[in-house]
């Protein structure tokens, strides 16, 4: 099978392998070679490939979609990071995700932060003009 991993702004990976494990709102599933064709919905976790050299290796996703026809294995997901392996898949997406989350709080801060002075300026002007 071929595994291709997209972001909204990348391919993260593109390769062969021979087991996909992943994860949607009914559960954890395993996709061999000559398995089923099927398109699913995945929740934020980890899944894992194995490479055609037998090596395990973990990717940590966010909400997405995984489509398999064929050989092809697509998934797209809002965020991807290859942890390598299970072992230390955990640590690695907790510092990786958490980071993230501290950027989005920072972002929705500022963002907030411009609504409230917008609507500040528009009460000012309102009030200057008599509306």
């Amino acid at each position: 099978m071929r595994l291709l991993l997209s972001v909204p702004t990348d391919v993260v990976l593109e390769e062969p392998v021979t087991k996909v494990i992943a994860e949607s709102p009914a559960g954890s599933f395993c996709l061999l070679p000559r398995h089923v064709d099927i398109a699913t919905v995945l929740v934020p976790g980890l899944l894992t490939f194995t490479r055609p050299g037998g090596e395990e290796v973990a990717v940590a996703v966010d909400h997405g979609a995984l489509v398999k026809v064929g050989d092809e294995v697509r998934v797209a997901c809002q965020r991807a990071f290859v942890a390598g392996d299970a072992a230390d898949a955990a640590t690695a997406v907790r510092e990786r995700f958490e980071v993230q989350s501290e950027r989005d709080k920072r972002a929705r801060a500022a963002l907030a932060r411009l609504e409230s002075d917008v609507v500040r300026r528009l009460g000012e002007l309102r009030g200057r003009h008599g509306a």
